[in-house]
């Protein structure tokens, strides 16, 4: 069921945001060669506890283990953090600043009252594919609220004009998440980190957003009234 958010949830939801960028920030000073990725969740589950009242979110959900994923190189998703994995140059931590967040830019900007889930998908895959990469099919953004995992399902792929209506008060994850090689995954053995099946790099960038009456709201960043550019 698509949940709708009133005003006041909205700002609830801002507040956090602005937390995980900040979160965001701070784990992106001390990302450096030699340093594992353990260390970073650290960091980070301090950072957050730091703020009255906030808690790690993802710790725990469905037993995750740790506040961060930490997917290198060719993990698209949910890399757990470990003293044994140390990043080394060149490394590619789960951000990326090139086509993956030109996607999400792209798809964020779809993301208005009127118009569908699949407007969003289309912008994201056509950004990807147009730069010769590929797009993840079987993982998605989603609806996000007091679940983590809400209705709609947001793929990263689609058509305009097809799947929900996007209606204000609707809060979304939009997620790209995009492979240099072909687009097949696997999990490996501890459940959780998600490879590229060809062994291929991949990189995921991800926001919450807001549909509003005045067009599409980021959430999970430090400028409270910030809007996608496009």
């Amino acid at each position: 069921m698509i949940t709708i958010k009133s005003p006041r949830e909205v700002e609830t939801m801002a507040a956090a945001g602005r937390i995980v960028a900040e979160t965001l920030a701070v784990v992106a000073r001390e990302v450096r060669p030699g340093v594992s990725t353990e260390a970073l969740d650290r960091i980070a589950e301090q950072f957050i506890r730091s703020h009255p009242g906030a808690r790690p979110s993802f710790k725990g959900l469905y037993d995750f283990p740790a506040t961060l994923c930490t997917s290198i190189n060719q993990e698209v998703v949910h890399g757990i953090p470990s003293s044994k994995r140390i990043l080394k140059e060149g490394d590619l931590l789960s951000v990326d600043v090139r086509v993956t967040q030109e996607a999400l830019v792209a798809g964020m900007a779809q993301a208005r009252a009127g118009n569908h889930v699949g407007d969003i998908g289309h912008a994201v895959q056509q950004v990807a594919e147009g730069a010769g990469y590929s797009v993840v099919r079987e993982l998605v953004g989603h609806g996000i609220g007091t679940s983590f995992h809400e209705e709609p399902q947001v793929p990263n792929y689609g058509k305009p004009r097809r799947g929900p209506r996007l209606v204000a008060g609707m809060t979304i994850a939009i997620e790209p998440m995009i492979n240099v090689g072909g687009a097949e995954i696997r999990t490996l053995e501890d459940k959780w980190t998600v490879v590229t099946e060809d062994g291929s790099l991949s990189a995921h960038f991800e926001h919450t957003v807001a549909i509003t009456d005045d067009g599409p709201r980021i959430l999970t960043t430090a400028d409270p009234g910030a809007s996608p550019r496009g």
